[in-house]
């Protein structure tokens, strides 16, 4: 775009190439709520939203999501969808619904009002939706009637909310028009207005205390179009608004159009509006001054949104473009100067939006007042400038020196000035500094005070150096805010506030010198000296201070305490290189203050001190404990240990674990061996704890070594609960018998499971207790009875046998009975035991033991007895049923009548005795597997069916008609033939039938069925029965489907009927059908399954139904039977199936028939689809009469679409009627250039103002060569720049470059001109008409695809109109390179220059040196001149240097220089030296030193010219290589210059060589001359010894005056310094006399304030010498 437009415009994307379909690009499928995201609802195979972020085009979100609407939110990724009246919203990056919401009426509208706020349009209402909470949409206001038929486009709520404008459109009579409504909350009232686009704005009008709240909107009417800007919510501290109605251009080709679209610019106050067909326009919002209008695309604009960071607007069109519109800072104000001829307008705007260009226009107006002498206005501008362009160091001289009226009362201009800028914001740094020194002078610091907190002042330097002058802090602080940290810290230390100076540094990262500081501080304030101290101690980048220094600084003053505090707070990180700092701190307290030593020590602080040699300390001191701790070898803890007295019990055990196994278990031996009877219990404890690591054994071994087996019980005794070491445990049970604890032997040998049962009981039958408790205690737990029941009854100790089952275990009764009966015992004792027994024992068991040994009717009396006691256990009548079994005792009634039994149980051991009686347990058990086990066995099938049809159930069905089962035949034959004919139940019918189904049986279920059914039973008419048998005959047994369809009435047919389709009996489903008179589903039959389309007719006309026949027509319709189809139809008088007819009729050809199908349809439906068909039918079959008759009459027909019809088949004449009848000049004109009517043709294209039309009827014109006609139709092309190349390559294909050329320049003067059209005839001069190029490159270069015509002068060698391009396109690189490579054409040297000058590769300037050298070396100097700045010097010498052409540049080596660039140096040097310029070359070198020195020296040393040699000697002078210097002089004779050497290198080496060097040439005068300038160098007795052996008295004797003469001075002052220093020191000695030798008294407190951190605060009170208590430091 033109760079002196005030706008700019730039294409963002294109949906299409982001794969968005171009049918999805419209209002009711994209949306955009801003400049960041453009969402997109996609519909086609799958519909799917599409979302880009303009932000980051590369990740586009794609999803598959059913939405009727969706948009982004302005900001967040988040989205709101709308399915129907559903609302929901997402968060798309948390993949979360935040909140969702059921409309009770539908959503017509959705737009972000705010960033939290969801606007909602409904039919009636408008709603807002908020997103912070669950709350439901709230309704704000009810539509207005005049809204009722409007499409909605867009809502807008002013920035309080307190106004909203709805805004809509509809068609009125061929126009868009525009109502809004515009709604006060406040007020609660709506007002209908006419307009198509609104916005609410605020604007800061001059001299209003708060901006004004705007409502601009924009119309269309027939009678033009208007902007208006009126004020809403006047406020009566503002000024009012002047009310703006203005009018707004459209051109006479956009008379359709009307705004689409308004955004308020809030950074410069411009009113975008934008148009639907495309049309910019940019008002300012104060004025109501249109400042820019123009066509910005093409395409349709739909949908707008505001461009927020350059203050613009954003819009999407129907091509998929997303444009954006801004205002180009640096062009607008002169483009309303020069275009708009507006100064008023350019200042104001300049001034309110801070615009640059209109610096003219101020700097003349400040002159103006000012030299008029109003200096309060000339004041007010320069203060106001755009950009404080005025605001300078000139302008503040300028007020200054305006003299000041004696009496006046007037503020001089200069204050006049200051104060406008403290109004209207802050001052820069030189009006900072001019302010304050009236401010200060005449001491009004308060208000210097206020700006500054203000920040009214750039705070600098300078300023703070002045302020200084009259207070440190208000400098500090000036100092502060620009960072000038030093001096702010000067400021502190100055002022006293050495507490801020830490913050400060450490704030401002400044490193002040803290050692001087701290010097300085300790000896103002010895207090604040120490907290000074612990600041710099403790700051968090480090210890400021060496620690060591600060104690040292402590302890001078034998303040312990203190030293103490800061060494605690300094250490207490623990760092290994603090070890010796901690070792001083234990030592001072452990030899002054023990208790604090001891307290440090607990609290375990340090780590990284002596630990020996505080061992020792802590020995002498008495802290055995600590001793302890800190001694490491076991000769020294053995030694210290033994003071158990003054050591905690707990402490020593706990410390002996921190011990090795082989120091812990001598410590206890020397315990033990020391005093048994005290120490046993700690001995125990150790042992207790420290047991797994000791090892049992080791201890068990100690103790029983002292033979303490009361100390090996007890430590046995707390281990044993814990330990699983057999050995231990047996230990313990022997230690306890040993110690007589027998019931804890019997506890443990109850509890206990580790021990070894065998070894126990073998130590406990030998051990002969007098109670055998423990004994049978451990036999009992270990399945030792039978063993114990031999031991006792061996040693005649049955009455444990009793106690044992009476009282220990009675159920190890028959264990116990067993083992009597295996030892012959009585079996009268046997029965009395049991009868003794009165606990539970277990009767199964009980009855096995008795039962393997033959001897089961030993229990019946037990059993007898148990009954009569009431017992129901199951075992006690199992065990009796077996007796009464085994006896033949009347069993079958037992196990009939009995319920206790278990049948399982009875009916096992009845199998093999009696199958009956087994039978009767399992029948009476339900015992279902075993019962048919024992019935299959013993072929009782018909027990068998009898018991499974009454059982009822269905597993057990399923077990026994498995297929895996050999007698499932004979159990159905009995089913068949016994249980079920037995049965009336007809549950157990239901349940049997069931069962066969399930074992999918059908063969045998149909012969049950037919049984059931046929025979005459009570099932014969079951309705489930009847179906059941059908449906299982379809699945089994087919042929018989047709006798039960025949025979059976009470069956469901619709459903037998579907199926017997289902299994392809098509006869009986048809049979079933016509039986029951369903005609709709036989001829359905008849068609679909039997397709017997016959059979179908003759049973519709059997029938004769409308439904029959509709099925008949669809299913010969399908069979392309089209005729009968319609004749089928027709007699149905059915039009539902007109599209499938229509379709299939259209594709046959069929029309004539068609036209009878329709035209019955006609009476019935008024559909679309069935008229346009018949217009289709009309024109296929040449019928234009009854078309046009058609057409006349009322019509529901898609005209348009059935004349594109019969355009694409060439119908012209049919569809030269139907355009005309609905004015489609459109497709009219390009059928008139069918039918050769081409004049016609184009007045139709004209009417239609179609693209597409146009370029039709200029190709037909072209072809036919109506030139004239072809220029009116390419004229209104060539402004579309989408159809130029087309326009191009039609007229150049067929060679009519004449009549192209005369086009192009005859559409340069439309308004719509665009830069396509300048470029291709630009190209198409280069190509065919050169010599035009150049005259059109200059008129209208700014309106040039540059680069475009650039290649093309390229291919047809257009040099000089190539460098043109390049220049005014800014690629200077290529442009010089052009001019190099074709300079023949296109060089000019001052053209050259320029261009040269703004390249930015490098290269290119080496390139212009060897291309002067070569054709202009002459000019090289002035070349190089425009190349200094950026050219490498080096690189230019070099190059010369190369091709011998150096003396050429000299000029340019001596305006460089100045640089003092090595390479120019050397080579302006060497220039000089081969000219003989000495005097030149002494200046260069003098004043530019960068240069290879050496090599130059001893380049001239060697010169013939003496004064190029006295050069070098300076060189080597310079260079402090002054031995080569002086040796150069010496060669030389210049001893004038050897002594200026000597005097310089300040070395007494080199001034005394040669002084000697004179002596020894006898020189006395150069002798006199070195003595006086050396003379801070040269020592006294050199010149006396040389003076001596050479007799140079006279020239010595100034030398040695002067000498004599300092040293006697020298002796004075010493003297002087030396009476003053003891007079001092005996002052000093004096006051020391008088004060007292303790400072402060004795009521000063030593405390140690200062503990480090982490140390808790509740530890021991110290006490220190003097009396004086200190409060707790831990």
């Amino acid at each position: 775009m033109d760079e002196s437009l005030p706008i700019k415009f730039q294409e963002h994307l294109k949906l299409p190439d982001y794969g968005i379909n171009s049918a999805n690009i419209g209002f009711q499928t994209v949306t955009m709520e801003s400049d960041r995201y453009i969402c997109v609802r996609e519909s086609g195979e799958g519909d799917q939203l599409v979302i880009i972020d303009l932000n980051d085009t590369g990740n586009i979100f794609r999803r598959p999501i059913k939405a009727d609407a969706a948009i982004m939110h302005p900001k967040e990724r988040k989205i709101a969808l709308k399915a129907q009246r559903q609302l929901q919203l997402f968060d798309l990056s948390s993949k979360a619904k935040v909140k969702s919401h059921t409309m009770h009426e539908d959503v017509s509208f959705c737009k972000w009002i705010n960033n939290r706020t969801l606007g909602l349009v409904t039919l009636n209402s408008v709603y807002h939706w908020t997103i912070d909470d669950e709350s439901p949409p709230k309704k704000i206001f009810d539509r207005h009637a005049s809204l009722v038929n409007c499409q909605i486009i867009n809502y807008r709520v002013n920035i309080e909310e307190k106004w909203m404008v709805l805004i809509g459109i509809q068609a009125v009579e061929m126009k868009v028009v525009g109502s809004m409504q515009l709604y006060s909350v406040d007020r609660s009232v709506s007002q209908p207005i006419e307009g198509h686009a609104a916005a609410f704005a605020t604007i800061m009008l001059e001299n209003a205390k708060s901006p004004t709240q705007l409502f601009t909107f924009a119309v269309r009417t027939s009678t033009g179009a208007k902007l208006h800007v009126v004020e809403v919510d006047h406020k009566q501290e503002n000024p009012a608004y002047v009310k703006k109605a203005v009018d707004v251009f459209f051109p006479p080709e956009a008379k359709e159009d009307f705004p689409v679209g308004m955004q308020i610019g809030k950074k410069y106050d411009i009113i975008y509006l934008l148009t639907k067909l495309g049309y910019i326009h940019l008002y300012d919002l104060e004025s109501g001054t249109c400042i820019y209008m123009n066509r910005i695309t093409e395409a349709t604009i739909f949908v707008t949104a505001e461009y927020e960071i350059p203050s613009g607007i954003i819009a999407v069109n129907r091509r998929g473009q997303i444009l954006s519109v801004s205002v180009e800072e640096n062009n607008i104000i002169p483009y309303i100067i020069s275009n708009l001829g507006n100064p008023n307008l350019a200042l104001r705007m300049a001034v309110r939006n801070d615009l640059p260009g209109a610096e003219e226009l101020y700097v003349q107006k400040f002159s103006s007042l000012y030299q008029a002498g109003n200096y309060q206005d000339a004041a007010r501008v320069a203060a106001l400038s755009p950009r404080a362009f005025l605001r300078t160091p000139q302008t503040i001289e300028l007020f200054k020196s305006v003299p000041i009226a004696q009496g006046s009362h007037v503020p001089p201009p200069l204050m006049q000035y200051f104060a406008t800028l403290l109004e209207k914001g802050n001052l820069n740094r030189y009006e900072s500094l001019e302010l304050a020194k009236p401010v200060f002078m005449q001491e009004k610091k308060h208000l210097f005070e206020r700006w500054l907190l203000e920040e009214k002042f750039e705070c600098s330097e300078e300023l703070g150096d002045f302020v200084r002058q009259y207070d440190v802090s208000v400098a500090a602080a000036v100092y502060t805010r620009c960072d000038q940290h030093l001096k702010v810290i000067a400021c502190f230390a100055e002022a006293g506030l050495f507490d801020r100076i830490i913050k400060y540094a450490t704030k401002t990262g400044v490193q002040p010198d803290y050692s001087a500081l701290l010097q300085h501080v300790m000896r103002l304030d010895p207090e604040k000296g120490s907290e000074f101290a612990t600041m710099l101690l403790n700051d968090e980048n480090g210890p400021l201070v060496d620690i060591e220094r600060v104690v040292d600084v402590f302890m001078s003053q034998s303040l312990i305490q203190q030293a103490t505090s800061f060494l605690l707070d300094a250490i207490k990180d623990n760092k290994p290189e603090h070890g010796h700092l901690q070792t001083r701190l234990l030592e001072m307290n452990l030899i002054h203050h023990p208790q604090v030593a001891d307290a440090i020590l607990s609290n375990e602080m340090f780590t990284h001190y002596d630990r020996f040699t505080i061992a020792k300390l802590c020995e002498k001191a008495g802290l055995y404990q600590k001793a302890l701790e800190h001694y490491t070898d076991i000769n020294d803890i053995k030694r210290v240990i033994v003071h158990t007295q003054a050591l905690n019990p707990e402490w020593v055990v706990n410390y002996i674990g921190v011990l090795s196994v082989e120091q812990s278990l001598d410590c206890m031996k020397e315990m033990l061996k020391v005093n048994i009877r005290q120490n046993l219990q700690v001995v125990v404890q150790i042992a207790t704890k420290y047991s797994d690591q000791l090892q049992p054994l080791r201890l068990i071994a100690l103790f029983e070594s002292f033979k303490s087996f009361e100390g090996l019980y007890y430590y046995l005794g707390s281990i044993v609960n814990l330990s699983t070491d057999p050995d231990v445990h047996f230990k313990y049970i022997q230690a306890g018998v040993k110690f007589g604890q027998y019931k804890e032997v019997e506890r443990i040998c109850k509890e206990s499971r580790y021990y070894d049962p065998e070894k126990v009981k073998n130590f406990l039958k030998e051990a002969k207790l007098q109670d055998q408790l423990p004994l049978i205690i451990v036999c009992d737990r270990h399945d030792f009875v039978h063993d114990l029941v031999l031991f006792l009854y061996q040693q005649n100790l049955t009455k444990y046998i009793e106690v044992y089952v009476q009282k220990v275990n009675p159920a190890r009764t028959p264990i116990v009975v067993g083992g009597l009966l295996d030892v012959d015992c009585d079996e009268l004792v046997i029965k009395n035991l049991l009868m003794s027994v009165t606990g539970s024992l277990p009767v199964d068991q009980l009855v096995e033991e008795v039962e393997k040994r033959n001897r089961l009717k030993l229990l019946l009396p037990w059993l007898e007895l148990r009954i009569n006691e009431g017992s129901k256990d199951p075992a006690v009548y199992n065990a009796l049923a077996k007796i009464y079994i085994d006896s033949n005792n009347n069993p079958e009634a037992f196990l009939k009548e009995n319920p206790f039994y278990d049948s399982l149980v009875v009916g096992q051991y009845c199998e093999k005795r009696d199958p009956h009686l087994a039978f009767i347990a399992y029948q009476r058990g339900r015992c279902d597997k075993e019962l048919v086990k024992i019935t299959n066995e013993n072929s009782m099938f018909k027990h068998q069916a009898r018991y499974l049809v009454k059982r009822r159930d269905p597993q057990l069905w399923q077990y026994v008609l498995s297929s895996g089962n050999i007698h499932r035949r004979s159990l159905i034959d009995q089913v068949n033939a016994t249980a079920l004919p037995e049965s009336s139940d007809p549950e157990d019918v239901s349940i049997t039938v069931k069962s066969f189904m399930t074992a999918d049986l059908p063969l045998e279920l149909i012969e049950m069925l037919e049984k059931l059914i046929l025979e005459n039973t009570a099932f014969s008419d079951n309705h489930n029965l009847q179906n059941l048998l059908i449906l299982t005959a379809i699945k089994a047994h087919r042929s018989k489907v047709m006798e039960y369809v025949n025979k059976l009435n009470n069956y469901n047919a619709p459903d037998i009927a579907g199926i017997a389709i289902n299994a392809q009996l098509y006869e009986e489903a048809f049979t079933i059908f016509k039986k029951y008179e369903v005609h709709t589903s036989a001829i359905n039959v008849l068609i679909e399954h039997i397709a017997s389309i016959d059979r179908a007719s003759e049973y519709a006309e059997r029938v004769d139904q409308a439904e029959v026949w509709s099925r008949l027509a669809k299913a010969q319709i399908e069979g392309l039977r089209i005729k009968d189809s319609i004749d089928s139809y027709i007699r149905a008088d059915d039009p539902s199936n007109f599209s499938e007819v229509i379709d299939i009729s259209t594709r046959a050809g069929k029309q004539e028939d068609l036209v009878r199908y329709l035209q019955m349809c006609r009476k019935k439906i008024r559909e679309p689809l069935v008229d346009s068909e018949l217009l289709f039918a009309y024109a296929k079959t040449g019928r234009f009469h009854d078309l046009e008759e058609f057409l006349n009459g009322p019509n529901v027909a898609q005209i348009q679409a059935i004349g594109d019809r019969c355009y694409d088949d060439e119908l012209y004449e049919a569809a030269k009627i139907l355009f005309q009848s609905i004015s489609n000049w459109a497709r009219l004109a390009s059928t008139l250039v069918h039918l050769g009517e081409h004049q016609a043709a184009v007045d139709g294209a004209r009417k239609a103002g179609s693209t597409k039309v146009w370029k039709d009827v200029h190709i037909a014109c072209v072809q036919k060569r109506e030139f004239r006609l072809a220029q009116i139709c390419g004229l209104n092309l060539v402004v579309h720049a989408e159809e130029l190349q087309d326009l191009i390559r039609l007229y150049e294909t067929k060679g009519y470059i004449d009549e192209l050329l005369a086009l192009l320049e005859s559409g340069l003067g439309l308004e719509r001109a665009h830069m396509g059209m300048f470029t291709e005839l630009a190209i198409l001069y280069t190509k065919y008409r050169p010599e035009k190029t150049d005259e059109h490159l200059r008129l209208f270069w700014n309106r040039l695809n540059i680069p475009k015509v650039i290649r093309a002068c390229e291919d047809f060698h257009l040099w000089n109109e190539q460098v043109f391009l390049y220049e005014h396109y800014e690629e200077y690189d290529n442009a010089a390179l052009a001019i190099i490579t074709h300079a023949a054409d296109a060089w000019d040297h001052n053209r050259f220059k320029d261009v040269i000058a703004k390249v930015s590769n490098l290269e290119i300037y080496y390139k212009a040196l060897v291309f002067y050298l070569k054709e202009h070396p002459l000019l090289i100097n002035d070349l190089l001149a425009t190349l200094a700045p950026r050219i490498d010097h080096a690189r230019v010498v070099q190059t010369l240097e190369k091709s011998d052409n150096l003396p050429l540049i000299k000029p340019y080596l001596i305006a460089v220089q100045k640089e003092n660039n090595e390479a120019i140096n050397n080579a302006y040097n060497d220039l000089l030296i081969e000219e003989g310029d000495y005097k030149s070359l002494r200046d260069s070198i003098g004043n530019f030193d960068n240069f290879n020195n050496y090599e130059l020296a001893k380049r001239l040393e060697r010169h013939e010219l003496l004064q190029f040699r006295r050069i070098a000697a300076l060189i080597h002078r310079r260079n402090k290589r002054w031995e080569d210097s002086i040796a150069l002089s010496k060669q030389d004779k210049l001893y004038e210059d050897a002594i200026e050497t000597a005097n310089n290198s300040s070395s007494t080496e080199v001034a005394e060589e040669l002084l000697k060097y004179f002596a020894n040439i006898g020189d006395k005068a150069s002798f006199a001359a070195c003595t006086y300038a050396c003379y801070d160098t040269i020592r006294p007795d050199i010149v006396l010894e040389l003076t001596w052996r050479h007799g140079f008295y006279d020239m010595a004797m100034p030398f040695m005056i002067q000498t004599f003469r300092e040293l006697n001075l020298k002796v004075n002052n010493l003297e002087k310094d030396n009476q003053e220093r003891k007079a001092k020191e005996k002052e000093r000695e004096q006051q020391d006399a008088d004060s007292p030798i303790i400072g402060h008294g004795l009521g000063t407190q030593l405390l140690i304030t200062q503990g480090a951190q982490g140390i808790s605060q509740q530890g021991f009170g110290v006490s220190y010498p003097g009396g004086v208590s200190s409060k707790p430091f831990f």
